[in-house]
C-alpha cells in the first residue's frame, strides 16, 4: 500500500449581502458526490478532482476521497450544512500522511466569517501537527492568518476566467508528495494592505495581474519560493480580512514574508487600476438592434447580477428592455425562477403561457417579476457535460429547466442558480448561440473562456443588482477600517 493521502472539495463563494442561506440542499443541487460516486464522475475530466486521480496514481496513494461539493455562490452557509460536511472530511482521516484539499477561500458561515480557516482548524487538531496539508485555491480567496497557520501550502488559480484547476491540483500534489517524503519543509507567509477592490477584480490578462503573475512564475522557477499566489480577494463579503493578498509557500517562513510584502507593495501602487468599462444600458440596446442579422452575436454581459458572485440571477431590468425595444435573434442565458419553469411544464411544450418570470427573491434590486407570455419550447432535466474551457469535461445541474420563446428572445429559465459559463448551456436546450444576432450571460468575466470568442463584441452593463460594482452602497460593517477605496488614506 502506498502512501495514505486524503482528498476533498468543500467550495463556496459567499456573499454576506445575500438574504439567501446555504444549506446542504444547495450542495446537493450544484455539486455533491460521495465517496464511490466521485471516481466515476471525475476520473478523467480535466478538473481539481480529475488531477487528483492522476497524481494518486502517479504517485501511489492510497487515496481516500470522502466529499466533492460545491455549491452556487449565494449567502452563508448554514452552520448545520457546514459542521455536517466538515464532519464528513473530518471522519475520513484516520491514518492520513498528507492531505490535498481543493477549497475556495471565501466561504462564511452563520458562526465563522472566516469558514475555512474554521474548517482547517479543524482538520488540523484532528490530525495533529506532522501531516502536511496543502490546499489549492480560487484566485478570489479572501486568505487570512488562520488559514495560513493550519495548511503547509496555499496555491490559487492563476487565470480568471479559471481554466487552470487542474494544473494547479497537479502542482499541488507535487507538492504534497515533497513534503510526505521529507523534501521540503513548506511553510506559508500572508501579506495584505487595507484594499477593499484592487488587481482589476483579478483580471488576469490585464497589467497588474499578469505583472504579477510573471514575476511570481518567475520566484518559483528560482527556487526563491515553492509556490506564490496572488488572491485578487472578494469584494461581496463583509468580513474583516476582505480584500487582495499575496500567499507564498517556501521552506523559510521570513524569506517567504519578504517576498509576500515586496509583491503587496506593488498591489497597493496598482490599486486604481481598471480596465472594466461599463456600458450604459440604453446605449447597449442601440447597438443590439443596430446589429439584427449579424453574422456573430454580440454578447451583453450583465455584470451585477452575476450568479457567479452570489447575486439572485433573477434580475429582469436587462430582459424588460430588450422586450420592450422588441430586439430579434435574441438568446438569454438566465432567469432563475423554478416556479415559472413548473409554471410552463404544466402548460406543456408546444403551448402559450402567461407567467410572472423573475424578481421575486427581492423584488427591490435588480428588477420585480415581468409578467410575459410566451412560446414553450423545451423542457429538460437541467443536467449536461460541460466541454467548454471551464467545464473540463465534469457534468453540470442545473435543475429542471426551460426554454422560453417570448417575441424575438429565446429565454433559458434555470431552477438551480448559476452564471454562464458553457455553451452547452444554450445547446443543450436547441438554441445555436453562434447564430444569434445578441446573446445576454449574467457574468462577470468568467463567460469570457466560452463566449467571446465567437462573439463580434461584448458589452458590460450594470443592471443594479446585487453584485453592483458601486462599493460605497453596500452595507459594509465587519470589515476593518480605514481601507480603500472607501476611507482617504
Amino acid at each position: 500500500m502506498g502512501q495514505r493521502v486524503l482528498v476533498a472539495e468543500f467550495m463556496h463563494e459567499t456573499n454576506t449581502f445575500s438574504i439567501q442561506k446555504t444549506d446542504e440542499d444547495a450542495f446537493r443541487k450544484s455539486s455533491y458526490y460521495l465517496d464511490n460516486e466521485i471516481p466515476q464522475a471525475f476520473r478523467g475530466t480535466r478538473t481539481s478532482m480529475g488531477a487528483a486521480f492522476e497524481a494518486a496514481e502517479r504517485f501511489g496513494w492510497d487515496m481516500v476521497h470522502p466529499l466533492v461539493a460545491s455549491a452556487n455562490p449565494s449567502g452563508r452557509v448554514t452552520t448545520a450544512c457546514f459542521d455536517a460536511l466538515t464532519d464528513r472530511i473530518l471522519s475520513a482521516c484516520d491514518g492520513v500522511q498528507g492531505v490535498l484539499l481543493h477549497l475556495h477561500g471565501s466561504m462564511s458561515t452563520e458562526d465563522h466569517d472566516d469558514g475555512e480557516g474554521e474548517f482547517l482548524s479543524r482538520l488540523r487538531a484532528s490530525i495533529g501537527s506532522g501531516i502536511p496539508i496543502v490546499v489549492v485555491l480560487d484566485l478570489h480567496a479572501t486568505v487570512t492568518q488562520t488559514m495560513v497557520d493550519n495548511a503547509d501550502a496555499l496555491i490559487s488559480y492563476r487565470t480568471y476566467p479559471h481554466i487552470d484547476q487542474y494544473e494547479r491540483t497537479w502542482q499541488a500534489a507535487e507538492l504534497l508528495q515533497q513534503a510526505m517524503d521529507g523534501k521540503i519543509d513548506p511553510k506559508v507567509a500572508v501579506a495584505r494592505r487595507p484594499i477593499l477592490y484592487a488587481l482589476d477584480g483579478g483580471r488576469t490578462t490585464s497589467p497588474p495581474m499578469a505583472k504579477l503573475l510573471r514575476r511570481a512564475d518567475a520566484l518559483e522557477a528560482a527556487g526563491k519560493a515553492l509556490a506564490v499566489s496572488i488572491q485578487a480577494g472578494f469584494s461581496s463579503a463583509d468580513v474583516h480580512d476582505i480584500g487582495p493578498s499575496v500567499a507564498v509557500t517556501a521552506n523559510d517562513r521570513a524569506a517567504a514574508q519578504a517576498i509576500a510584502e515586496e509583491l503587496m507593495d506593488y498591489v497597493w501602487e496598482q490599486r486604481t487600476f481598471s480596465s472594466i468599462h461599463f456600458t450604459p444600458l440604453e446605449g447597449a440596446i442601440a447597438k443590439a438592434k443596430a446589429g439584427t442579422g449579424a453574422s456573430r452575436p454580440l454578447v451583453i454581459a450583465d455584470y451585477s447580477d452575476n450568479p457567479g458572485s452570489g447575486a439572485y440571477g433573477d434580475a429582469t431590468t436587462l430582459l424588460k428592455a430588450i422586450l420592450d425595444a422588441d430586439l430579434q435573434n435574441v438568446g438569454f442565458h438566465a432567469i432563475c425562477d423554478p416556479e415559472a419553469v413548473r409554471q410552463a411544464q404544466a402548460a406543456g411544450v408546444g403551448n402559450a403561457v402567461t407567467l410572472k418570470l423573475g424578481g421575486k427573491t427581492d423584488p427591490g434590486i435588480g428588477g420585480g417579476p415581468l409578467e410575459v407570455t410566451g412560446h414553450v419550447v423545451a423542457i429538460t432535466d437541467g443536467s449536461f457535460i460541460a466541454y467548454g474551457p471551464m467545464g473540463g469535461g465534469a457534468r453540470r445541474n442545473y435543475g429542471l429547466s426551460l426554454l422560453l420563446r417570448v417575441g424575438g428572445t429565446e429565454i433559458i429559465v434555470i431552477s438551480n442558480n448559476g452564471q454562464a459559463t458553457d455553451l452547452a448551456q444554450f445547446t443543450s436546450l436547441g438554441v445555436d448561440p453562434t447564430r444569434k444576432s445578441t446573446l445576454i450571460v449574467k457574468s462577470m468575466q468568467h463567460f469570457r473562456a466560452a463566449f467571446e470568442p465567437i462573439a463580434r463584441e461584448v458589452l458590460e452593463v450594470d443592471s443594479g443588482a446585487l453584485s453592483t460594482r458601486n462599493f460605497k452602497e453596500r452595507p459594509y460593517k465587519k470589515i476593518r477600517r480605514p481601507i480603500w477605496p472607501l476611507d482617504p488614506i
